[in-house]
């Protein structure tokens, strides 16, 4: 990966971080449902500007299935769980749980594809499972009422990205661009629901509609361009390494605007779910016969 490639992939990695920063800030003040959908609306617009400059065809006759199994798993309710578990949980712990993502992923496509598991894969699920429950176990605020629901919720929605990813993979092949403008449409139709359900409490104030606006377009417009972009340019193992650094920014930008503690049980329990999370790429790098 060149110096640009890895200069944006800082940038989109501190993007993704600070959406649990953001969530915390905005979800108190008017909502879970309220954050998610408006949340979503912004960056299906903001994706809707983008395809049209770029003339990338949805293709919605073709592909309508595709989007709402895609919005429902890989957006819209993963973003839900998060939004709920943000009333209760500090944002660096949601982005250490996001961080398994990628051995539900493993697990499920695992399933899907009946292939059996490399070592190296079952020593990195045992590591997390291990970080997680450092994290759970030992983190204070996870005492408080409501926190173990929220840090289920967390958790379901880390599954809820391995299902969307297992799709992707096994499903129809369509261009990213559209895939990512379909399933953000579907998923802001999906949960309106929610916002019906979930008004918003208040008014917002400035600093919450700051919060919702840098959801909308940095942390689902500016952050699927980023995304995309890097795949099309370097390789798909290079890219998704962004899954490391998510957490160690989600930590930072905590700690600095929300004052959350850094205790040794985050430490630990990061260090343990980062290291899970490289063995599962080593041993599925080392299963399809690539350099580990």
């Amino acid at each position: 990966m060149t110096a640009s490639g890895y200069a944006r992939l800082l940038l989109l990695a501190a993007v993704w971080g600070g959406s649990f920063l953001f969530m915390r800030i905005a979800v108190p003040a008017i909502g879970a449902g309220s954050v998610v959908f408006g949340r979503l609306a912004l960056g299906a617009l903001f994706m809707t500007v983008v395809c049209q400059l770029r003339r990338e065809p949805l293709r919605l006759r073709e592909h309508w299935r595709a989007y709402l199994v895609l919005g429902f798993f890989n957006t819209g309710l993963p973003f839900l769980l998060f939004s709920l578990a943000a009333s209760h949980v500090p944002a660096g712990l949601l982005s250490i749980l996001n961080a398994t993502t990628t051995f539900w992923g493993t697990l499920i496509g695992a399933a899907w594809s009946r292939q059996p598991l490399h070592g190296l894969v079952w020593l990195g699920l045992a590591l997390g499972v291990v970080g997680v429950g450092a994290l759970v176990g030992l983190d204070p605020a996870v005492l408080t009422q409501g926190a173990p629901l929220a840090v289920a919720c967390g958790l379901s929605a880390a599954i809820c990205y391995g299902i969307g990813a297992t799709v992707a993979r096994f499903g129809p092949k369509i261009p990213p661009l559209a895939t990512a403008h379909g399933s953000l449409w579907s998923a802001t139709l999906l949960v309106l629901p929610a916002l019906l359900l979930d008004p918003p409490h208040q008014v917002p104030g400035f600093g919450v509609l700051a919060a919702l606006l840098s959801l909308g377009l940095l942390c689902s417009g500016l952050a699927y361009l980023l995304y995309f972009g890097l795949l099309a340019e370097f390789s798909t193992q290079q890219v998704l390494s962004v899954a490391f650094l998510i957490p160690l920014f989600g930590v930072l930008w905590g700690c600095l605007f929300l004052g959350e503690v850094i205790g040794p049980h985050t430490i630990f329990g990061a260090a343990a779910v980062l290291g899970g999370t490289a063995f599962v790429n080593r041993g599925q790098r080392a299963a399809a016969g690539k350099p580990a």
